[in-house]
């Protein structure tokens, strides 16, 4: 196989990077996108790309702690996630021992709008003899539109007894209330005197290529069911007149954060960030090394998406919305 990616040159980069970052704040909330144990969609887009890097980079920094997220509501959902193709629940719980193996201990896991789902009580009674503590939070009604509302969820929220300067949140998917957990924590930690602080680490889309990049557009189709969508981020365009790519619903959260971290900061921006751009610790393009192999490599996923999406609606478990989306996706190329 020919490589378009060099995985040990952006490992490099992205840990230094994350080390700068932490250096900001008392305490660095990591939110890490995508597939963490496994990114077999990064592989296959970045021939190259080892599909356990994010792993690997783990494993390099400082001690750490781990807070994984799985959303009650969607435990029960007909979702199929990841290259093993498995309900919510089994890709939760595989995750779990594939950090396990990698000898990262996972010792929080926070089920998120929690409304007294039984699958959600459930999956509880089996995390606790795999992890040290299992939380609930609650739906918190409103959240998306009222910083004040948000702010009193956190308020009845259980907090994570984190200790360690640097925090990794994840999760079983997109969804998973990775931000609302982090905003959380963050809350209970300023109200401490703690200086916690937020960023994100994506792989895709990648930032500084175009929004029309193959790349960025398998991005799109492989998160066609949670009809993402690419977009040049309005706030660093605004703030920095540079067009930069970023996803809807990171553009669309950033209006919250900056109103959550108001009230909890007393700052104007968000923990010093004006775009969602600027929250990212994402270098992916520093290890491309032949940009056309990754292109071609990027097509080729695209259409491999949408056979896997035919296939599932065929089966009932993907809709005829995601069906639609990857028509529009098609397009693009």
């Amino acid at each position: 196989m020919k490589r378009g990616f060099d995985t040990e040159k952006y490992l490099s980069v992205q840990k230094k990077e994350i080390l700068k970052r932490m250096k900001k704040f008392d305490r660095l909330y990591l939110e890490i996108g995508g597939h963490l144990t496994y990114d077999g969609h990064a592989s296959r887009v970045l021939p190259g790309y080892n599909p356990k890097t994010k792993l690997k980079l783990l494993k390099t920094l400082r001690k750490l702690e781990i807070i994984y997220c799985i959303s009650a509501k969607d435990l029960s959902s007909k979702r199929r996630l990841g290259d093993f193709n498995l309900n919510y629940k089994k890709h939760a719980l595989k995750d779990l021992r594939l950090f396990k193996r990698a000898g990262l201990k996972v010792d929080y896991v926070v089920i998120t709008r929690f409304s007294n789902e039984e699958e959600a009580k459930k999956l509880k009674k089996i995390l606790e003899k795999k992890v040290r503590k299992v939380y609930f939070h609650k739906e918190i009604p409103g959240y998306s539109k009222s910083a004040k509302k948000a702010i009193k969820g956190y308020k009845n929220n259980p907090v994570v007894p984190i200790t360690s300067k640097l925090v990794i949140i994840t999760g079983a998917a997109g969804g998973s209330g990775k931000m609302a957990t982090t905003m959380s924590q963050i809350y209970a930690d300023r109200k401490r005197k703690i200086k916690a602080g937020f960023a994100k680490f994506e792989t895709f889309p990648i930032y500084n290529l175009a929004l029309g990049h193959p790349i960025n557009i398998a991005y799109e189709a492989a998160t066609a069911d949670l009809q993402d969508e690419n977009k040049i981020d309005p706030y660093h365009f605004k703030k920095y007149k540079k067009k930069t790519v970023n996803y809807n619903r990171d553009i669309d959260n950033f209006g919250i954060l900056m109103r959550i971290s108001k009230l909890i900061t007393k700052k104007e921006s968000a923990f010093g960030y004006y775009s969602p751009t600027d929250m990212g610790v994402s270098n992916t393009k520093v290890g491309i090394i032949d940009e056309e192999i990754c292109k071609q490599a990027a097509i080729k996923e695209i259409h491999r998406r949408k056979k896997v999406y035919e296939h599932e609606f065929k089966r009932g478990r993907e809709s005829k919305a995601t069906l639609n989306q990857m028509k529009k996706i098609i397009k693009k190329i």
